[in-house]
């Protein structure tokens, strides 16, 4: 009777070691997954942000074409995006008559719509 009160005990503590390791072996590969994530981002941050500028151009003139050539409201012309580009998002400034597309933390770029020209990206920063 005495070794199965020890073995049931023994067991018992055991089973609780197990469910605090799990915790920790989860956050260890998060960890290890982030800084993955992490060292790939910086490896391919040029490109990353090559391609971040060129949707949020390509997204700015064709919001604002859509926006002061088609005279649809904003929030159609977000409609028009391609996929791939869900992250971009749209903003209108009447007064100056231009689009602004921002993809978040990476890049922002603007169109503004001219008389005879239509409409036409801000001058790049190298």
């Amino acid at each position: 009777m005495a070794t199965t009160d020890t073995h049931s005990a023994y067991t018992t503590s055991r089973q609780g070691a197990r469910r605090r390791l799990w915790p920790r072996i989860l956050l260890v590969a998060l960890l290890v997954l982030a800084s993955i994530a992490a060292i790939a981002f910086f490896a391919n941050r040029t490109a990353i942000n090559g391609y971040a500028v060129t949707g949020a151009a390509y997204a700015a003139r064709v919001g604002c074409s859509c926006r002061y050539i088609g005279g649809r409201p904003i929030g159609d012309c977000a409609k028009d995006k391609v996929a791939g580009m869900e992250l971009v998002r749209l903003s209108d400034d009447p007064a100056t008559k231009s689009v602004t597309a921002t993809f978040p933390l990476l890049a922002s770029q603007t169109a503004t719509y001219r008389e005879g020209y239509g409409c036409v990206l801000e001058k790049w920063e190298d």
